[in-house]
C-alpha cells in the first residue's frame, strides 16, 4: 500500500511529468475576456448535473485565468446528449476558437468534430476517447481499462475464493464509448474473468471461473451515469437474483444509486460495491464502509493541462503528445480503499480525500 509521502511524490511526479511532455514551463496572463487577442478555448462536458464534469470546468477556469485564456463553457443537458455538444462545436467554429476541449457524448459528435479540425481548431478529448481515438488531436485521460482492473483485482481478493454473484452496472446501452466498456472489460480482466470483443459490453460467459472461484454474471444494466439510473438498474438485477455479492459501477453517482436500491433491500451489507471516479463524496462513501474501492482519477488536471496545452500550441506551435505506448495522455488513477490488498498499490480513504479529483 502506498503511504502518504509515496502518494504526493506520486502526484509531484506526474505533475512534473505532464508539463514537460506538454512542453508548458508555466503560464501568466490577463483574465479571460479582458485582452481581444486571447486565446480562444470551449470546453463541452457532457452533463453538469455530475459533479464530476463540475470539477473538470472549475480546474478550466482556473488554468484560463491563469493563461489569459478567452474560455467558452457549454455542457449537455444530460449524459449522451450528442445534440448539445454538435452545436458547441459549431458555436466554437462561429466564435474563431483556437481549441475545443471536449468530453464527447456520443459517435455521433465525431463529424462535428472533424468539421471543427478542418476549420483550422485543435481538439482534445479529456476523460473519454471517441472512437476511432484519432477522431481527435489527442485524449487527456485515465487509463479506464486499468483503472478497471484495479478494482477487479480488489474484489478478487476480497472475495477469498468464495462464488462471486456479479451485476455490472454500467453507462449507455443504446450507444458505444470508450470509457464504458474499457472500465467494465478492465474490471472483469482484473477478476480474472475471460472478455470476448474488448469493444463490446454483456459478451463474456455468464457462467464460470475467475481467479479464485465460480462467478455468475446476472446482467448488465445501464445507468446514464446517474444516481437515479444505478438505483433502477440495481432494483432490476437484484429482482433476477436477490444473492448478488458482487456490484461494480460505471461511477460513484451509479454506485450510491445501488447502494440506495441495497439498503432498501436489506442487503447493503451482504455485497462489494466497488466503483471509478474518486470523488470527494465517493471517497467519503469509501470511508463510510459505502463503497469498498474507488479508482480515483484526475478530472481538473486534464481541464488544467488541456487549457495549457492550447494555450501553448497557439504561442510557439507546441504539440502535446501521447503516453509511451498508448494513443492518449495517460492522467494517472489511484486505487482508493481502506482495506488494502497485499500486492495491489492503493492509498486510504483519508488520502484519497486530499487530492480528489486533483482538488
Amino acid at each position: 500500500m502506498k503511504n502518504r509521502s509515496a502518494l504526493t511524490r506520486v502526484i509531484a511526479t506526474g505533475s512534473i511529468a505532464v508539463l514537460a511532455a506538454l512542453g508548458i514551463a508555466g503560464c501568466s496572463g490577463s483574465n479571460a475576456g479582458s485582452d481581444p487577442d486571447a486565446v480562444g478555448v470551449t470546453l463541452i462536458v457532457k452533463t453538469t448535473s455530475n459533479p464530476y464534469f463540475v470539477a473538470m470546468e472549475d480546474g478550466a477556469k482556473d488554468a484560463a485565468k491563469k493563461a489569459g485564456v478567452d474560455l467558452t463553457l457549454a455542457a449537455g443537458k444530460e449524459d449522451g446528449d450528442e445534440d448539445t455538444q454538435i452545436q458547441a462545436i459549431e458555436n466554437a467554429i462561429s466564435k474563431g476558437d483556437k481549441g475545443i476541449l471536449i468530453t464527447p457524448s456520443g459517435p455521433a459528435v465525431i463529424d462535428a468534430i472533424q468539421k471543427a479540425r478542418d476549420a483550422g481548431l485543435y481538439v482534445i478529448a479529456l476523460d473519454t476517447a471517441p472512437d476511432p481515438t484519432d477522431a481527435v488531436d489527442i485524449t487527456f485521460a485515465t487509463d479506464n481499462f486499468a483503472a478497471g482492473k484495479s478494482i477487479g483485482e480488489w474484489t478478487k481478493a476480497q472475495l477469498g475464493g468464495k462464488k462471486a454473484v456479479i451485476a455490472l452496472l454500467d453507462l449507455f446501452d443504446d450507444k458505444v464509448v470508450s470509457v464504458d466498456y474499457n472500465r467494465d472489460q478492465g474490471f472483469l480482466t482484473g477478476m480474472g474473468i475471460d472478455t470476448v470483443d474488448p469493444e463490446k459490453n454483456g459478451d463474456e460467459a455468464k457462467t464460470g471461473t475467475y481467479d479464485g472461484g465460480d462467478y455468475e454474471i446476472v446482467g448488465s444494466e445501464a445507468t446514464q451515469g446517474a444516481e437515479d439510473g444505478g438505483r433502477t438498474a440495481m432494483e432490476t438485477l437484484l429482482s433476477k437474483n436477490p444473492d448478488i455479492n458482487v456490484v461494480y459501477t460505471i461511477n460513484e453517482p451509479a454506485a450510491y444509486g445501488a447502494y440506495q436500491a441495497l439498503q432498501a433491500a436489506g442487503k447493503e451489507k451482504d455485497v462489494l460495491l466497488v466503483s471509478i471516479d474518486g470523488g470527494c463524496a465517493g471517497v467519503k462513501n469509501v470511508s463510510e464502509g459505502i463503497i469498498g474501492a474507488t479508482a480515483q482519477q484526475y478530472p481538473v488536471k486534464m481541464a488544467q493541462l488541456g487549457v495549457e496545452a492550447i494555450e501553448k500550441l497557439a504561442k510557439d506551435g507546441t504539440k502535446p503528445s501521447t503516453s509511451a505506448g498508448l494513443d492518449f495522455f495517460d492522467t494517472g488513477s489511484a486505487l482508493v480503499t481502506d482495506k488494502p490488498v497485499d500486492g495491489l498499490d492503493s492509498i486510504s480513504s483519508a488520502d484519497g480525500a486530499s487530492v480528489c479529483w486533483g482538488k
